[in-house]
């Protein structure tokens, strides 16, 4: 029971998404809906609620924050992320994004391909980060850390 049973991302404040965005996250959610992994640890002697989990996603006061709850809504914990840490990585990933999804209408399977790994390449620091600052906090896998990362991207859109 140690997963995400429902994930809600607060978006509402942000601008209508570009369809390539709009793909993005789609496609993140259902990923993420269909296999992942979201522990949180035992931390101060105090009993871990156990999962599974919602867990909200939003950006507020210039901060990433995670708001977990149990599925009968019992609050788990809230973890509130500076953001500045994946400034850059956001920012590359957009561009990367930008670059393949030009590229997918014009150039190549090679050319294409190289753009691809760069992009993956970018994605799979964005997650390393993601898990570096949620240690402590939750214990996620690889696969699900890039799942989050691209909804904290999706977040970062409009803001």
């Amino acid at each position: 029971m140690t997963r995400i049973a429902h994930i809600a991302l607060d978006d509402a404040n942000l601008p209508p998404p570009t369809p390539e965005i709009e793909q993005e996250r789609r496609v993140a959610m259902f990923d993420l809906m269909e296999e992942n992994s979201f522990t949180l640890p035992a931390r101060d002697d105090r009993d871990v609620p156990e999962g599974p989990y919602d867990v909200g996603l939003s950006i507020r006061d210039k901060r990433l924050v995670f708001e977990v709850n149990t599925e009968g809504g019992d609050k788990a914990g809230d973890f509130h992320l500076s953001l500045s840490p994946f400034r850059q990585v956001v920012k590359d990933y957009f561009q990367i994004c930008k670059s393949y999804f030009d590229a997918v209408k014009t150039l190549p399977p090679s050319q294409i391909e190289t753009i691809d790994m760069a992009r993956r390449g970018i994605h799979n620091e964005g997650a390393r980060i993601l898990q570096e600052r949620l240690d402590g906090k939750v214990e996620i896998d690889d696969a699900t850390a890039r799942r989050l990362f691209t909804l904290v991207c999706v977040l970062h859109f409009g803001g």
